[in-house]
């Protein structure tokens, strides 16, 4: 039996279900029940009644500490606590009802609702977030957003050796699948008790989308496409886009590209990426406009951006959409031998695509078109607009769609080797305490920049920005110098003259 301290800590979680939407008061004992199951107790001290004032969060911590044998595996206790968690949150049909009444009354109220929730039940892993090392740094392209990705713990190698040697699983198929909904996790996979999709029927087909567990942006969502379709560019996905952000007005909603080397990280399965965020890139000025004559109800830009972007602007979504699916046709064809842009590969693949991401400003749709390109060579087998090796040792994973648009998510490994540059540079250690991968940036910091114990950490986030736009120009088909800036223009020619046809 619970003492009435440890009652009451259970009281409380249990209040926290009606306070969200879970149930009613009618259900608070069979809740509480529940929650006995978990920790193995075998009753409550009568005559207390629960109340929401302490966190959810602080309530399950406290709650775990009753069980007679906590779990001594991380990946055990993360299970447990999800599970624990799953007590007070709504079922899908509970959650979807909810969030379409409250979306009766505005998108703004159903969105604010589903974050609220999603916070509580750490579906948002908030404390995890704050972990991580965020700031914004000053460029020739405007303010970047940096992040030093803290907040997903690193697997230890004992951890690494079990998941290794743990049975194969194919569900769920992926991690972005809808079969996650109330998955327990193990060893392999991250326990998912508690998510929830909220369903969308996207011009025909069944959508769902949550909040990224390890947000980098405000109200950082992700959209899944239900049937398992994997990524693909084209006029289909232009228009989902617009029919989300058009839902969604408060969100932008855009798209990794479907190609290997300038994609995303799972290509297996149609997924967008949005929030209420305005990412650099938006904020990006204008170089030249652009006439695009078969489309004259559609405006067209040119962005001063270190990745080539049309941003194109229509009070429709639907000549959004066709001005899109014509640009990205005429680039899916294009290439420039002067600056080692091909169409097609030497054994015959597609090797052009696009990132493509929307949002509606006003009573105007945007969507920001990035030119990509899958292409390699002897050079650069790795691709030949991927970040190249003398960038890598800040970032050599693929630029992906929040990358694109000006927010660095870089490795947990730079908290530590940025420390130890910083010691080298006002004399505390050698040049051989740092690593090896950042021992010619770090000796170039010390020879050109000015440095003291004060200002340390800024001249060396500020070489990490710097090292950022580096990476975006590698991944940009079109530099920012004279030859790229021309052979810009010759295929802008090209697009216009494609649409006189």
């Amino acid at each position: 039996m619970l003492d009435a301290h440890d009652t009451q800590l259970v009281l409380d979680f249990v209040a926290w279900g009606v306070k969200l939407g879970a149930y009613s008061d009618l259900e608070t004992v069979y809740r509480t029940n529940l929650v006995l199951v978990e920790i193995q107790a075998n009753g409550v001290t009568s005559g207390l009644v629960g109340n929401t004032e302490r966190s959810l969060s602080d309530l399950a911590t406290a709650i775990l500490v009753l069980a007679p044998q906590s779990a001594t595996d991380r990946w055990q206790a993360e299970i447990d606590r999800a599970r624990l968690l799953n007590i007070v949150t709504p079922t899908p049909d509970q959650l979807q009802q909810t969030f379409m009444a409250k979306y009766a009354q505005s998108p703004a109220t159903a969105v604010a609702y589903y974050y609220d929730l999603s916070r509580a039940v750490e579906n948002v892993k908030v404390a995890d977030i704050q972990r991580n090392i965020a700031y914004t740094a000053m460029t020739d392209f405007g303010e970047l957003e940096i992040t030093i990705n803290l907040s997903k713990p690193e697997k230890t190698t004992a951890e690494i050796k079990a998941a290794a040697s743990a049975p194969k699983s194919e569900y769920p198929p992926t991690a972005l699948d809808y079969t996650n909904e109330g998955f327990v996790g193990s060893i392999k996979q991250a326990p998912r008790s508690t998510h929830r999709f909220i369903r969308e029927t996207v011009n025909g087909q069944t959508w769902g989308w949550h909040y990224s567990p390890y947000a980098y942006f405000e109200e950082h969502a992700i959209f899944v496409d239900f049937a398992r379709e994997a990524m693909t560019i084209d006029r289909q996905t232009f228009a989902n886009l617009l029919t989300l952000v058009a839902r969604y007005p408060m969100y932008f909603v855009g798209s990794n590209a479907d190609l290997p080397i300038v994609g995303g990280s799972i290509l297996s399965q149609e997924h967008f990426q949005g929030g209420r965020h305005v990412l650099p890139l938006m904020k990006a000025p204008v170089e030249r406009e652009v006439t695009l004559l078969a489309f004259p109800a559609v405006h067209a830009d040119i962005l001063k951006w270190p990745m080539a972007t049309i941003r194109i602007t229509a009070k429709t979504a639907a000549d959004i959409v066709t001005a899109s699916e014509f640009i990205r046709q005429v680039w899916a064809t294009y290439s420039d031998e002067r600056l080692d842009i091909h169409a097609i590969s030497p054994t015959g693949e597609a090797q052009h695509t696009i990132t493509p991401i929307a949002r509606q400003v006003g009573d105007q749709f945007e969507m920001y078109l990035v030119l990509r390109d899958n292409g390699t060579s002897a050079t650069y087998p790795d691709g030949i607009f991927h970040p190249h090796p003398d960038v890598q040792h800040i970032k050599q994973e693929n630029i992906g769609l929040i990358e694109v648009m000006g927010l660095a998510i870089l490795p947990a490994r730079l908290q530590t080797e940025l420390q130890e540059i910083a010691n080298y540079l006002v004399g505390d250690q050698p040049l051989s305490a740092v690593a090896p991968s950042h021992r010619d940036w770090a000796a170039a910091l010390r020879e050109n920049a000015t440095v003291t114990r004060e200002n340390v950490m800024t001249v060396i986030r500020q070489a990490v920005a710097d090292v950022f736009i580096r990476v975006l120009a590698d991944a940009g088909v079109y530099k920012y110098d004279t030859a790229g800036r021309e052979g810009l223009m010759r295929f802008i020619a090209h697009l216009t003259a494609a649409g006189k046809q």
